[in-house]
């Protein structure tokens, strides 16, 4: 079988003249979205879906994603980043994991940036091209059923329970003592069930809604709000943020002003976030021309104050984002430093798979253009083999060799709170 015969995909996009906001167009059955301050791209149905696994995950999948794109055949009269051929993805934390990792192609897509709006329409080669208008198949999309009523999850402790991670954190902080590591993140998880078929689409917009400036995101039952750029690229240009160092929000302005400015000055944080920067900054030099790191500052969200680093740059040729989530992942942020000695003590401290938590979740189109954030502030939907679905919810924290367990525990808690929120029963 010859080039022009194989099997691939034929893509078009389209401009759209307006559509209401991203997260009032969701899919009912499996919400779909990538967002931030109001741009994005929300996703229909399935037309590809590559499932990865294991150590070269990351590899394998930008490898069978320049196949892909190669073959396609694309059609696209917009051209603002994010349009053309795309995929959403979602990976696991860990190359043991059981979790599986994926990339998603939609059948249809519905974008908005910088004021442009925009459809992708994207069929096997040797499906028939729809005979329906491009503006008819939109206003289609968008003309979905009302949100249902708000889902709740009564959550309880894991795996782990709060004295086990307080036990854990107590055994980290002595392994670092004893030149193990210098940085270890402990995780600790929550879970809870969830009505069969509950309409999720009421989360995705609390999050979107209470969080503006994350990434919110619904992939594959992933679903979350994270405050972390691992890495973006339009272009030829990069961005990463980093974030490590957490303090919580005062409970007025003033003691707002001193909660940010203690954390600004605490060693231990600022310790903790420059491992985490030079964990960044070595992963992308080598697939980079340019590249330069801001000084840290604190970022402010809704339930705490984070040390914050803005990393730019300028990337190398023939370079995709998947080759740079690949290089990134993980960060000392989600992981610690040396890599491959927190690694461990995660395998021995954590009684669980992480499974998606803390790994990549965004989206790459053909070009390697791409934006991707580290899953946090998030939880994973499953349906268990009975039919009922589970929720389990997962948040980290810093260890370094002046942490305390208590305030672990704490920093823990306080970034349950997007999902917890979201999820808490309405009396």
């Amino acid at each position: 079988m010859d080039d022009s015969t194989a099997p691939h995909l034929v893509v078009q996009t389209v401009p759209l003249a307006s559509a209401p906001p991203l997260t009032e167009v969701l899919d009912r059955d499996a919400p779909l979205v990538w967002r931030r301050r109001g741009a994005g791209i929300v996703g229909y149905g399935e037309v590809r879906r590559l499932t990865l696994h294991g150590p070269s995950r990351l590899a394998d999948a930008a490898r069978a994603w320049r196949t892909l794109s190669r073959s396609a055949v694309i059609t696209n009269t917009v051209g603002v980043t994010g349009t053309g051929l795309v995929a959403f993805g979602a990976f696991a934390f860990a190359d043991h994991s059981s979790a599986t990792s994926v990339l998603i192609v939609p059948r249809a897509i519905i974008g908005r940036r910088d004021g442009t709006t925009w459809l992708t329409l994207i069929r096997e080669s040797h499906e028939p091209e729809s005979t329906e208008s491009p503006e008819s198949i939109a206003a289609r999309l968008m003309s979905v059923d009302p949100i249902e009523s708000r889902p709740s999850v009564t959550f309880s402790a894991g795996a782990q329970s709060p004295d086990g991670y307080r036990q854990s954190v107590a055994t980290a902080i002595a392994r670092i003592r004893s030149g193990e590591a210098s940085k270890v993140v402990l995780a600790r998880d929550v879970q809870g069930g969830l009505t069969p078929g509950a309409d999720l689409r009421g989360l995705v917009i609390d999050l979107a809604q209470g969080y503006p400036d994350c990434w919110t995101f619904s992939i594959d039952g992933l679903i979350g709000a994270s405050p972390e750029t691992l890495v973006a690229v339009a272009a030829t240009t990069v961005n990463a943020r980093v974030l490590a160092g957490t303090a919580a929000r005062g409970k007025d302005p003033h003691g707002d002003l001193d909660a940010a400015t203690a954390l600004a000055t605490s060693t231990k944080d600022l310790d903790e976030h420059a491992f985490a920067v030079r964990s960044v900054v070595d992963s992308l030099t080598p697939l980079t021309a340019t590249l330069r790191a801001s000084d840290p500052y604190t970022l402010k969200l809704p339930n705490v104050w984070h040390i914050a680093t803005d990393i730019s740059g300028t990337l190398a040729e023939g370079t995709s984002s998947l080759d740079l989530v690949e290089a990134l992942h993980p960060t000392a942020a989600v992981a610690g430093t040396p890599t491959r000695e927190a690694l461990a003590l995660i395998r021995e401290l954590e009684p669980f798979d992480r499974g998606r938590y803390s790994g990549a979740v965004g989206w790459v189109g053909a070009n390697g253009d791409g934006e991707w954030a580290v899953a946090l502030r998030c939880m994973q939907v499953e349906t268990l083999p009975d039919g009922s679905q589970r929720v389990t919810a997962h948040a980290g924290a810093g260890v370094v060799i002046d942490s305390s367990p208590d305030s672990e525990l704490v920093e823990t808690t306080m970034k349950f709170r997007p999902i917890v929120d979201a999820l808490t029963p309405i009396d």
